[in-house]
């Protein structure tokens, strides 16, 4: 018996909830900061936050959707927490009412005090799509970076590291964190010296790192021809020392004959020394013995000194060239990456420039489109392009709903627009479009008559010239909220939630979907409306 009263219970709450037609909705379980303190008949009797969905009970009290069926699953005998009254099933039904006037109440958005807005709790989730406040991710691949939505345009243009930037080389997208490596070791027309320092170089024609192979392939004779005329002068400079070097290896065996000689000529003076009496003669023929024996000693030295100058001079001349050749490259690449370093700021601050001016640009055009579609008569034509792609965004919940431009009665007449959900609302939702006509604030609304009365016609045009039309007309209720003055923006969305079925819509015999486009109409009744 427990188990056919939830059964009856579930199915009471899916028949009430497939006839609703508001598109206004928020998410429960979420701290939202009111701007009038909530009052007690606006929150739930038993989770004690704002009422979702709100069902009453025959003892008058007020409970969420998920709240009541929650009370009856986990009891047996579910009863009211505030009376303990038992909650019977067919008592209970969906206060629409109160629904409503839970959706109308006014918060503040999660993003104060930077976000100063104050929306109807209905429209929350649609504000937060659209504040400039919100965080939200950056839509370059790899990146995780969360930004604030004003700031999404500058990040992705700007300060991204992995945005796609445009090598200066080779003119290929690049991911901005990649662009160094790739201009260093990938790109094919980054400019690279011959290894051979070739007449390429001489000339200061630089070649492409992709036709570098090219370049050498075609330049190897003339590769060659340098390569052996280093050789020979290598060849040259070893035949010059050797002959040096035996030249000073001769004139040092010369001078050791003359001081072994000189040794033999001081040891006979010395036998001399003893014998002669005479010591003043023999003292100075010894001094001027030993005066040139020191001389022919400076000698030897001052040539083996030269002979090892001329060695090290010989074998360090080639390393000396190779470092002076690579201080002038270092000094070459300084100066290139100080220049690399002046451009980059300066392409920079253009590409800031260049950015600024595409947004003023994008929102002139948007304007501009926005004033050349606007009607003054009462009907809108709205032309909805890339029809697969919005229903499978809608699907998917990316962008559940969509909004036609404004359109008027008159010049100075009811600011008007449509509202449509291409994979449904409501009762249509996942089977049918679901088509609004939305009441907006306007310029004139202080001089206009409300709330708004007028007879409304909404249309899915045919695209064969047959006139095939889907046509669905009402009379604004004046009882409604929907078409009172509007307080905010604009009021809750009023129509079909049934307007046309997807299988209608969609199928080939019809012509309701052309090209990937289909035109929806919307005519107001201007009779009885007084021009201002």
């Amino acid at each position: 018996m427990a188990s056919e009263e939830l059964t009856g219970l579930s199915n009471i709450f899916a028949r009430q909830n497939s006839t609703s037609g508001i598109s206004l909705d928020f998410e429960p379980d979420t701290d939202y900061h009111f701007v009038e303190t909530l009052e007690e008949r606006y929150k739930c009797a038993y989770c004690h936050l704002v009422l979702h969905n709100p069902h009453q009970t025959g003892c008058g009290h007020r409970f969420c959707q998920h709240c009541i069926i929650s009370l009856r699953e986990f009891n047996a005998v579910p009863t009211c927490p505030v009376d303990k009254e038992t909650i019977k099933a067919h008592e209970v039904f969906k206060d629409n009412c109160c629904k409503r006037e839970v959706l109308n109440l006014q918060v503040f958005c999660k993003n104060v005090p930077q976000c100063n807005s104050k929306i109807i709790l209905g429209r929350y989730q649609d504000h937060l799509q659209q504040c400039l406040f919100e965080s939200v991710q950056c839509t370059n691949d790899e990146c995780q970076d969360q930004i604030l939505r004003k700031d999404l345009k500058d990040h992705l243009s700007l300060h991204c590291k992995f945005r796609e930037e445009i090598c200066q080389y080779c003119n290929q997208y690049v991911v901005s964190i990649h662009l160094k490596n790739h201009e260093k070791n990938e790109c094919p027309d980054f400019p690279v010296p011959c290894l051979h320092n070739c007449s390429q170089i001489i000339l200061k024609k630089e070649i492409k790192r992709g036709k570098l192979a090219e370049h050498e392939n075609a330049a190897l004779r003339e590769h060659m021809l340098q390569i052996l005329d280093k050789n020979s002068k290598l060849e040259e400079q070893i035949s010059d020392l050797y002959k040096s070097l035996e030249f000073k290896e001769i004139k040092i065996q010369q001078l050791a004959d003359t001081v072994k000689k000189c040794e033999k000529e001081f040891r006979q003076f010395a036998q001399l020394l003893g014998k002669n009496s005479n010591l003043m003669v023999n003292t100075q023929t010894l001094a001027s013995h030993i005066d040139k024996s020191a001389w022919l000693e400076t000698q030897v030295r001052q040539l083996i000194q030269m002979s090892n100058e001329q060695q090290s001079k010989f074998d360090l001349r080639p390393l000396l060239e190779t470092i002076e050749n690579v201080k002038q490259k270092i000094s070459f690449m300084e100066t290139y990456d100080q220049r690399l370093v002046v451009l980059e700021g300066q392409s920079n601050k253009h590409d800031v420039h260049i950015g600024l001016h595409k947004a003023q640009i994008n929102k002139n055009e948007e304007r501009f489109k926005l004033l050349e579609g606007t009607c003054y008569n009462g009907k809108l034509i709205w032309k909805i392009m890339d029809y697969k792609m919005k229903k499978k965004e809608a699907m998917e919940g990316r962008t559940v709903s969509i909004f036609s431009q404004p359109f008027y009665t008159s010049r100075c007449g009811y600011r008007l627009c449509a509202r449509a959900y291409l994979n449904g609302d409501g009762s249509g939702k996942g089977t049918h479009v679901s088509l609004y006509f939305v009441v907006m604030r306007g310029e004139f609304d202080s001089l206009l008559p409300w709330p708004f009365k007028q007879k409304v016609t909404l249309m899915l045009l045919d695209q064969s010239g047959k006139k095939n039309h889907i046509v669905e007309v009402f009379r604004a209720d004046p009882n409604s909220s929907s078409f009172k003055r509007p307080d905010g923006e604009m009021n809750i969305a009023s129509g079909c939630p049934r307007f046309v079925a997807h299988t209608v819509l969609e199928n080939a015999k019809n012509t309701y979907v052309k090209d990937d486009t289909l035109f929806l109409k919307v005519v107001v009744d201007l009779t009885d409306l007084e021009e201002l």
